[in-house]
């Protein structure tokens, strides 16, 4: 089977995530990076076990073996690194979340991608984590069709990155885009349905408020609930806390409908369970209908090996294996350029609801 060559634009931790997991998988490499902070791009091509590092983006392009590009720079770069993609050199793409942060952005996606002729995948990894795969699987017989969602997200602030871009909604696109295009993609997965209307109330309460880049506080947010109502009936609502890192899980989704409810409960990073608490917590899916009363718990164990490649409860490595068969002819586009436009399309109407105090109707 012919070896598929990654490309990589943009080295920092995720990038190093993508590359841990693409390692993982059968007849794939990476085989050049490119980032403008030289160190990083060194330091991915060594992981990538001596891959080339490119001088500038139009030098990764013309690599001449290169069948598939990631792309995992910062947000506000996306949109016009897929420009230069599409235009210069038109390959297979998996794009991290969010597509874009700049609504004007939008239409301009739809139409740059409308007839490409290759897959275009929006990584939205939440999709792979195994208890909330699991979830995704029996949630209809469980629960006798979803009424009402709930996914909350309590965890640790945001992490430094490269020139701070993240504290900024100027670049990130704000919380509710940069960090919870994530859950809304998961909303309209689960509710199989269409989003109409989005409430939010939202702030930055605790987080970021001594710092300061140029002079320049951080204005991003760090909590905040979000009400969405969908087109068949079913309504979600996200809760999220970036000061709540103590928690057991961070990330706990419940489902409920006529017949009873599920829900997934998934760890944080194991790097940052302290050690002193012994083993980190095992996912867990919660069966609990209504009659006979439950609950029903099962364990979702995940492999120690994908747990090691990165910070996302293995979802990466399922995403790559599927992704790979998508370039290879072998499999779909989970998530679509649509799929991801929508992500981010709810992010921002959160954050305008949020800002204004009213709720902003997307249909």
């Amino acid at each position: 089977m012919k070896t598929i060559h990654y490309g990589i634009i943009g080295c920092g931790m995720m990038a190093r995530e993508h590359i841990q997991n693409i390692a993982l998988l059968d007849n794939a490499a990476v085989s050049v990076v490119y980032d403008p902070v030289r160190e990083l791009a060194h330091a991915c091509a060594d992981l990538a076990g001596g891959a080339h590092v490119a001088t500038t983006i139009e030098d990764f392009l013309a690599f001449p073996t290169l069948d598939a590009i990631v792309i995992v720079s910062p947000n506000y770069l996306h949109a016009a690194q897929l420009a230069q993609i599409v235009q210069t050199r038109p390959l297979p793409i998996l794009c991290e979340k969010p597509l874009y942060t700049d609504p004007a952005d939008a239409e301009n996606l739809a139409k740059l991608f409308k007839d490409y002729p290759h897959p275009v995948w929006v990584a939205m990894e939440y999709r792979y984590m195994p208890p909330v795969a699991a979830l995704i699987a029996q949630a209809e017989q469980a629960t006798g069709g979803i009424r009402m969602l709930t996914i909350r997200e309590h965890r640790f602030p945001f992490l430094p990155k490269v020139g701070d871009w993240n504290r900024f909604n100027s670049k990130s696109g704000g919380t509710l885009v940069e960090k919870c295009c994530h859950f809304f993609d998961l909303m309209r997965l689960i509710l199989r349905a269409e989003p109409v209307r989005v409430m939010a109330s939202a702030g930055q309460s605790v987080n970021h408020l001594d710092e300061r880049y140029d002079g320049q506080t951080p204005d991003i947010w760090d909590n905040g609930y979000v009400i969405v109502d969908f087109d068949n009936g079913t309504r979600a609502m996200l809760e999220l806390c970036m000061f709540a890192e103590g928690a057991r899980y961070q990330e706990e989704i419940s489902a409920v409908g006529p017949q009873g409810k599920i829900e997934a409960f998934v760890p944080g990073p194991g790097r940052f369970w302290p050690k002193k608490l012994g083993p980190a917590p095992v996912p867990q899916v919660v069966v609990s209908p209504r009659s006979p009363k439950g609950p029903y718990t099962s364990e979702i164990p995940v492999d120690p090996e994908l747990l090691a490649a990165g910070d996302h409860n293995g979802s990466t490595f399922y995403q790559h294996q599927r992704f790979i068969q998508a370039v290879r002819g072998e499999g779909p586009i989970d998530v679509t350029v649509a799929d991801g436009l929508m992500a981010v399309r709810m992010g921002l109407a959160a954050q305008q609801s949020a800002a204004t105090g009213q709720a902003v109707a997307l249909l």
